[in-house]
């Protein structure tokens, strides 16, 4: 599926990816280890290297409340050292064979990869099983760590106004789901987690029956099947996984708005978020939700670009997104940047505009096409990176889609019509599932609040 969303740690950038085409796709195979842990091999023969990734079905929306952060947090203590292993051995070692290594916390999901020659591949697996279950923690780790964390959390949030919009956007979105709390955490609450937090975290959920490996590169799946039996095989189940239950969004009923008015701002912005269904709940609407987002901000052949950049010389800038990969109701984005002697509102009432002629007429032939034909074309160049792929691959299985569900994308986009586009943007871009941030410079804050976008149907 395209637009499947990855967070580097608590980073609150996106990116996009596409799914493999069908030819490659086919070669994938999958199984499933005896204590329950699930194994995707994408083969990719050009290069005798590999990417190594282990997912856990954990995120920050599965933290309990007064918790947030831990999910986060924890990612940076799995590299603290197992009994086996003392801290920074696992990473010494990916170094000295010539290979690269990292982890990210989303929403649903934490990943852990490795990028090295294959016949290094038992060698990382060996260290990343043992860290499943042999972690060992101290106050003398845990507490150094946890102020690392607030200091990241100062650097990325609370000193750019930007992402302090985009966090407030978010709370204001969810007003009962923890896809409204930030990855990172709320400061107070990473400042009172402590070791015996992040050992139940741990304990309850880095069980391998919670996991999924994703192998791409130079290997079989026989290969890989034999190195995962004698590794993650032997890692016993220590907790039993129910379904992710998560307190359900109510249907939104009033439209939101967040300002933020900063002098460290050097260009102001508009953005809005409009609550939408993931991939998982509705496949047919989320491929209609990827064509409409590239209709309207597919660089500068998009609709919004055509419209507010070059026609009517509003905005600077214009873009559009949507993440389908996310176990519950996600988000359709719009961002755009007005030029210098615009005023904000002026921009949003051309917004509203195009987004009312949109969902009254649907996307015209060409746009329609170009949308499609280059969806379908990032689905074939992400072929040109395992990484990517790994990725692709373990985002879908941890948001609760299957292999088949990736294999199948390209053609759902080929297949999607005007009329479906259409009726999602009718259906979703309406003001009541909307969240609208103003990101000023303080001489530009409105005296006033900004008035209301004009109600559709």
């Amino acid at each position: 599926m395209s637009a499947f969303i990855f967070a580097a740690s608590a980073a609150a950038g996106l990116a996009t990816v596409a799914a493999p085409t069908a030819a490659r796709a086919a070669e994938v195979s999958e199984f499933t280890l005896e204590n329950g842990m699930q194994v995707v091999v994408v083969p990719d023969h050009r290069t005798p290297v590999v990417t190594h990734m282990v997912w856990y079905r954990v995120g920050s929306a599965d933290e309990h409340p007064g918790k947030s952060g831990i999910a986060h947090f924890l990612e940076h203590l799995m590299f603290k050292g197992t009994a086996q292993h003392p801290a920074g051995q696992f990473s010494q070692v990916v170094a000295t064979l010539g290979g690269q290594e990292n982890a990210f916390t989303s929403q649903d999901y934490t990943a852990y990869f490795q990028r090295v020659a294959k016949e290094h591949l038992g060698t990382v697996m060996g260290f990343e099983a043992d860290r499943m279950t042999g972690l060992v923690l101290t106050d003398e780790v845990v507490l150094p760590e946890r102020d690392v964390v607030l200091e990241e959390r100062r650097m990325r949030t609370d000193n750019d106004p930007g992402s302090q919009l985009s966090e407030a956007a978010q709370a204001a979105m969810y007003t009962n789901h923890p896809y409204g709390h930030p990855i990172i955490g709320w400061e107070e609450e990473i400042a009172s987690l402590n070791r015996e937090d992040a050992l139940a975290f741990y304990r309850r959920f880095y069980t391998p029956n919670n996991a999924i490996l994703v192998v791409a590169g130079d290997v079989t799946a026989d290969e890989v099947r034999a190195l995962a039996e004698k590794t993650y095989g032997t890692v016993a189940r220590r907790a039993e996984i129910g379904p992710r239950e998560r307190p359900k969004e109510p249907e939104p009923r009033a439209e939101r708005r967040v300002s933020l008015a900063d002098g460290r701002v050097a260009q102001p912005s508009l953005s809005r978020a409009y609550l939408v269904p993931p991939y998982r709940t509705a496949p047919k609407e989320s491929v209609a939700l990827d064509v409409l987002a590239q209709v309207l901000g597919g660089g500068s052949t998009g609709r919004l670009y055509r419209t507010l950049v070059v026609e009517k010389g509003l905005a600077a800038g214009a873009s559009a997104w949507y993440q389908s990969t996310a176990l519950d109701e996600t988000r359709f984005g719009i961002s755009l940047s007005p030029r210098p002697e615009v005023k904000m509102e002026g921009l949003e009432a051309a917004l509203d505009a195009a987004i009312a002629r949109i969902a009254a007429e649907g996307p015209e032939a060409g746009e329609l096409e170009r949308a499609k034909t280059r969806l379908v074309a990032d689905a074939i160049y992400a072929q040109d990176n395992q990484a990517t792929l790994a990725r692709i691959y373990g985002a879908a299985l941890a948001t609760g889609t299957t292999v088949d569900d990736v294999k199948n994308w390209p053609a759902e986009v080929k297949a999607v019509t005007a009329e479906e586009v259409r009726d999602v943007a009718r259906r979703y871009l309406v003001p009541a599932r909307a969240v609208t941030g103003y990101l000023l410079k303080p001489s530009a804050a409105p005296e006033v609040a900004a008035p209301a976008p004009e109600k559709r149907s």
